[in-house]
């Protein structure tokens, strides 16, 4: 079950990488998102909310990319990305490519859907609220 929850993920992220968010095929229709942190923290249901907190969120941004750098299978159904993100800025034109744009988001998958995103732009919050150590990683 990992496994598979683990490859679901992976296609997510792939599409993510290419800054692609449109694709709402792999989540439950009761998903919920939830931004933990960040400029603006939200919960969102369903798959209309999902795509309006989505969307309100990369209206900020003139291109935005998730590159994941390490999939983690915490259990039977959450998996962990530990992820930096690459965005410019739509008024300002300023790219934000730093070490310190590290997030995570943490997938709760059940029967091939996500069904519960948590997305984190402190990537030590993720961890700690996990109960995960934080990273050793300079910032």
């Amino acid at each position: 079950m990992a496994s598979s929850n683990l490859d679901l993920v992976r296609s997510i992220y792939a599409d993510w990488e290419r800054g692609d968010f449109g694709s709402a095929g792999w989540a439950d229709p009761d998903v919920e998102l939830v931004f933990a942190d960040g400029p603006a923290p939200s919960k969102r249901t369903g798959l209309a909310g999902m795509a309006e907190g989505m969307r309100e969120f990369l209206t900020s941004w003139g291109e935005f990319q998730a590159v994941a750098d390490e999939y983690r299978a915490l259990d039977d159904e959450r998996v962990l990305v530990l992820d930096h993100r690459h965005a410019r800025g739509k008024a300002s034109g300023l790219d934000v490519v730093e070490p310190s744009a590290t997030g995570a988001t943490v997938f709760y998958v059940r029967d091939g859907r996500a069904f519960r995103l948590i997305i984190y732009w402190d990537r030590d919050r993720a961890l700690a609220d996990l109960g995960l150590p934080a990273e050793d990683t300079p910032r």
